[in-house]
C-alpha cells in the first residue's frame, strides 16, 4: 500500500503561530521536524536546503513574512511600523536563495496583499491576519497545481515505460505531489506501472537521498543511478522518457534547474528520447527573453571538496560549484504545467499557454 505524500512544510497555530518543516538535510536516514518560530530561522532553512525546490521556497517564503512580522507588537504598532519592517523581512528573505524565481514571485505577492490591505483601512493585526490567510492560498494553490500538472503530464507516459528524473521536483519540493514526480504518481493512480530510474544528483545527492525515499514511499518501481550511468541507460534502451522540474524558465523556454539538467537534456537528444520539463506557472519568469539572463547560484566549495562530513578532494583545490544550469528550449519537448503542454517550447507557445 503505497504511503501518502509528506506535508514539507505547514503551518501551525493562528498569526502569532509558526512554521514546521521537513529537515531534508537528514533524509533518508532520518525523518525530523523543526520548528521555525523567528525571520533568521527561515532564512537558514532555505539557504541550506533544510526546505528547496522551487515551489516549496516559495510557500517557506511566505509563510517566512508572517514569521518575520511577530517582532512587532500587533496591537500597539503604527502601521507604518508594520510596513517598514514588512520591508525589511522580504528583503532578508531574498537573499536567501538566488535563483528560484518563485521565492520572488512569493515575496511580491505577500507584499502587493499589504499594499491592498493598507488601502482598506485595516487595524494591523487584521492585516497580519489577511496575510497569514494569503500564504495559505499560496501553499493551497501550489497543491492544486501540482495536481493539474499530474494530469496533464501522465499523458504523456504509458505503462512499462521506464523514465529518468534529475534532482527532486515531488512532494518535498512543493506542496504534495510535486512537479516532476506528480507525473509518476499520477500514473500510478491510473493504474500505469513505470521504471523510474533516479540520478543521485551530485554534489548534494537530492535523487539519492530524496527523490527515491518519495518513490519507495509510493512502491514505484525504483533504480538510483550515478549521475555518469544516464547515457549507457539510454544506450541500453532503458528509458523512453525524461522528466524534471525547473526553477526558473524564461519566456523563450530555457529552464533552469539543478545542475547536470542540461547534460540529461543533451543526452536524450543523442539517443532520441524526449525529455520534459514539469514545472507550474509561477516558475516562468517573462521579464527574461531567455535563460541566458537567469542568475546562477555558486555554492560552497565544501559541498564537492567535503561533502557530507567526508574529505574528498584535496585541501586548498579551487572549485567551480554552480546550483544550476540552463537547458535550452530547442533541447525540451515540452514543459507540461498546470494549463497544459507546452510544446514546441518557443516564446510563441509559452505566450499562447500563458497569456
Amino acid at each position: 500500500m503505497a504511503k501518502p505524500s509528506e506535508q514539507t512544510l505547514q503551518w501551525i497555530g493562528d498569526h502569532h503561530g509558526h512554521l514546521s518543516l521537513i529537515d531534508q538535510t537528514l533524509l533518508p536516514t532520518e525523518f525530523t521536524t523543526i520548528d521555525c518560530c523567528d525571520l533568521n530561522s527561515v532564512w537558514e532553512s532555505i539557504k541550506v536546503l533544510r526546505v528547496r525546490g522551487a515551489p516549496a521556497i516559495g510557500i517557506a517564503a511566505a509563510y517566512g513574512v508572517c514569521v518575520g512580522l511577530q517582532s512587532l507588537d500587533f496591537e500597539t504598532c503604527s502601521r507604518e511600523a508594520f510596513f517598514s519592517r514588512l520591508n525589511e523581512v522580504t528583503a532578508y528573505l531574498a537573499t536567501s536563495r538566488p535563483t528560484a524565481v518563485n521565492l520572488f514571485w512569493a515575496l511580491d505577492r505577500m507584499s502587493a496583499r499589504a499594499e491592498n490591505l493598507l488601502r482598506d483601512d485595516l487595524s494591523v493585526n487584521d492585516i497580519a491576519i489577511a496575510l497569514l490567510k494569503e500564504a495559505i492560498d499560496i501553499h493551497d494553490e501550489d497543491r492544486e497545481m501540482c495536481h493539474a500538472i499530474g494530469r496533464h503530464g501522465a499523458e504523456l507516459l504509458r505503462g512499462g515505460m521506464g523514465v529518468i528524473t534529475h534532482c527532486n521536483a515531488g512532494g518535498l519540493a512543493t506542496s504534495e505531489y510535486g512537479t516532476a514526480l506528480s507525473l509518476f504518481f499520477t500514473a500510478q493512480d491510473q493504474g500505469k506501472h513505470l521504471r523510474v530510474f533516479v540520478d543521485e544528483t551530485r554534489p548534494l545527492l537530492q535523487g539519492a537521498r530524496l527523490t527515491a525515499w518519495e518513490l519507495l514511499r509510493r512502491d514505484i518501481d525504483t533504480t538510483l543511478i550515478c549521475d555518469n550511468m544516464a547515457a549507457q541507460v539510454m544506450r541500453e534502451g532503458k528509458v523512453q522518457a525524461v522528466v524534471t522540474g525547473a526553477d526558473r524558465i524564461a519566456a523563450n523556454g530555457d529552464a533552469a534547474n539543478k545542475i547536470g539538467t542540461y547534460g540529461l537534456a543533451i543526452l536524450a537528444k543523442h539517443h532520441n528520447i524526449p525529455f520534459y520539463v514539469a514545472a507550474p506557472s509561477n516558475t516562468f519568469d517573462l521579464s527574461l527573453k531567455t535563460g541566458e539572463a537567469i542568475p546562477i547560484e555558486v555554492r560552497a566549495d565544501e559541498e564537492i571538496t567535503n561533502g557530507f562530513g567526508r574529505q574528498t578532494g584535496p585541501t586548498d583545490v579551487t572549485t567551480y560549484n554552480p546550483a544550476f544550469d540552463v537547458t535550452p528550449a530547442e533541447l525540451i519537448a515540452g514543459i507540461v504545467t498546470e494549463k497544459g503542454i507546452i510544446s514546441p517550447v518557443n516564446k510563441e507557445s509559452v505566450m499562447a499557454l500563458l497569456g
